[in-house]
């Protein structure tokens, strides 16, 4: 079963939130998800899963195709840092450096998509 599409309106205003520091848990996992979302539309395919627990995972990025089990790659982080760099207000190479996303695998440097949305 397909996830159900956000709506720009509705996932731009969970980030609004987000952003001004005023945002409910259900705000950050819509923000979450949104971004996810157009991470998959900007980079389709199936190499790479990107996972915000408690929030979301998509698979994503042009590469070999998996059918079952872990991909050839993986990143993993908490939802405020994929906040940070969904948005732009953080790079993937500063958090990954300082230890704040976990990646492994070929094609896991999420950087060439990034950000995906910037704060409105």
């Amino acid at each position: 079963m397909a996830a159900r599409r956000i709506s720009d309106d509705a996932g731009t205003e969970a980030l609004r939130r987000w952003g001004d520091g005023v945002h409910t848990p259900d705000d950050e996992a819509l923000a979450v998800r949104f971004t996810l979302q157009i991470l998959r539309q900007k980079a389709p395919g199936s190499s790479v899963e990107v996972r915000v627990p408690p929030w979301g995972a998509v698979q994503a990025i042009d590469g070999p195709t998996h059918t079952r089990g872990t991909p050839p790659a993986v990143v993993e982080m908490a939802p405020a840092v994929w906040l940070e760099i969904a948005t732009g207000s953080a790079t993937f190479e500063r958090q990954l450096s300082e230890g704040l996303i976990n990646a492994s695998g070929e094609r896991s440097n999420l950087s060439a998509w990034l950000p995906v949305v910037p704060l409105p």
